[in-house]
């Protein structure tokens, strides 16, 4: 039996080791039209021997491995297993449900900060416009027979842009390909100089703390650090002209919304300054719509600062079986569209008496030391757990889960500590009005 298992393992390793992958087909479609870059990539991979195999080396050049965001890989609509197998996230593993000599993947990818302002200064009343740089050819491991791109720009006015034949451009859209026999490792660049108007901001801090109460609430409050990273204003800002011409300051952020989950509740939106009361809300049936205006109009390389806080009933987020409890909720909120976060730092602070605390977290994420957090009747602190993670988009709006337990009879603890507090006041009522502290000796004593 034993000898079977060895010769079985042995069998596994020769067809990993002897099996030779090509790309039989490739088709990108890259996404430049906001700021963030979406790049979508069907990959159809086949073994030259027809032997089966179960595992893609999916790869990164250096250059582009730091602006990698999220990634993510499919087969049809089954979400496929990703293991990193260097640091910086320039190597993936992918494993297939099932070996076979042919497969078909969809690969997912997000990138950051990889679409420059060109010239990074304009006026007040300049157009925005951008340049990106990237892989031309599919960067793979393996060599790839056919290879189809396409790319989507914000606006059909292109400055310039790689012309490698064959390729046609039609309106926002630049096509390049069939190109056959590409080798692997292929390092030739892309360079596209284009007009894009969308806003360029990104959350540079974001400080997330959640407050669990056993109550019947969990409050949120969320202090944001925000900067345009688009192109820099030259000169000075005229309000005159900005409220004057329509065209003054396209690439400014006047507004953007952030949306909330649809049972949020006393909603707040205040700065340095106090509350800023030109923000709308909109109730909607599976949302919450907040319209944010700040206080003044965001030019490139200006800054705002603000806090935006609410409340949720806390029976749709946290589950319990008699002591032992399970929050589950997202990590971060939408905060604008195509929105990029360099770090959030979330907090989470429990009730007092919370107890064998494990943290599920939907990606990898940095755990950092538990501390204590002390408000308002508290007597040792209520454990709080923090962690954070950088280089975050609009995918990593997924949900963690908070497993611990509380007993029930800490529940006890503020009600009793009120009454005792209320008895002891008026304990010392009681005694006041019975003692007499006059120095004059009464009348009807003498």
């Amino acid at each position: 039996m034993n000898f079977a298992i060895f010769i079985l393992l042995l069998s596994q390793q020769l067809i990993i080791i002897t099996s030779k992958i090509i790309n039989q087909n490739v088709e990108r479609s890259i996404d430049l039209s906001t700021q963030v870059v979406r790049e979508t990539v069907k990959i159809t991979t086949e073994d030259n021997a027809g032997l089966p195999f179960n595992e893609y080396n999916f790869v990164f050049p250096e250059s582009t491995a730091p602006h990698v965001s999220f990634i993510s890989a499919k087969h049809t609509s089954k979400k496929l297993t990703m293991r990193k197998t260097s640091e910086g996230n320039t190597n993936f593993i992918i494993t297939f449900p099932e070996a076979a000599p042919s497969q078909v993947f969809y690969v997912e990818i997000v990138y950051t900060n990889q679409i420059k302002a060109y010239p990074e200064e304009i006026k007040q009343s300049d157009k925005q416009f951008v340049r990106y740089v990237g892989p031309l050819y599919f960067y793979s491991a393996y060599k790839t027979r056919f290879q189809k791109t396409q790319v989507k720009l914000a606006t059909s006015n292109i400055i310039s842009y790689t012309q490698v034949k064959p390729y046609a451009v039609s309106s926002n859209k630049i096509k390049y390909g069939p190109h056959e026999d590409i080798a692997g490792y292929s390092k030739e660049l892309m360079t596209v100089h284009y007009e894009n108007q969308t806003p360029f901001m990104s959350v540079n801090r974001l400080e997330r703390t959640i407050q669990v109460s056993h109550w019947g609430n969990i409050a949120v409050e969320e202090s944001i650090f925000l900067t345009h990273i688009g192109a820099k204003l030259k000169g000075s800002f005229s309000r005159y002209e900005f409220q004057k011409d329509g065209r003054s300051g396209q690439a400014s952020i006047k507004s953007y919304k952030t949306i909330l989950p649809a049972s949020a509740f006393g909603v707040y939106y205040r700065d340095t300054n106090g509350n800023i009361s030109t923000s709308n809300m909109n109730v909607m049936k599976e949302s919450v719509e907040l319209e944010l205006r700040p206080r003044f109009p965001l030019f490139g390389g200006w800054k705002t600062q603000y806090i935006l806080g609410y409340n949720l009933p806390s029976f749709e987020y946290l589950f319990n079986n008699d002591d032992d409890y399970v929050l589950r909720m997202r990590v971060i909120d939408h905060i604008f569209d195509d929105m990029i976060v360099d770090e959030a730092v979330v907090k989470i602070i429990l009730p007092e008496g919370s107890a064998n605390i494990q943290l599920i977290p939907p990606y990898r994420i940095k755990r950092e030391a538990d501390t204590l957090s002390y408000t308002y009747l508290d007597t040792f602190g209520r454990p709080t757990i923090v962690f954070s993670k950088t280089n975050m988009v609009e995918n990593h709006m997924s949900d963690f889960e908070l497993k611990y337990k509380f007993p029930k009879i800490f529940l006890l603890q503020e009600p009793l500590l009120i009454i005792t507090f209320v008895f002891i006041i008026f304990l010392f009522t009681v005694i006041f009005k019975r003692l007499d502290f006059s120095i004059a000796v009464h009348p009807h004593k003498e």
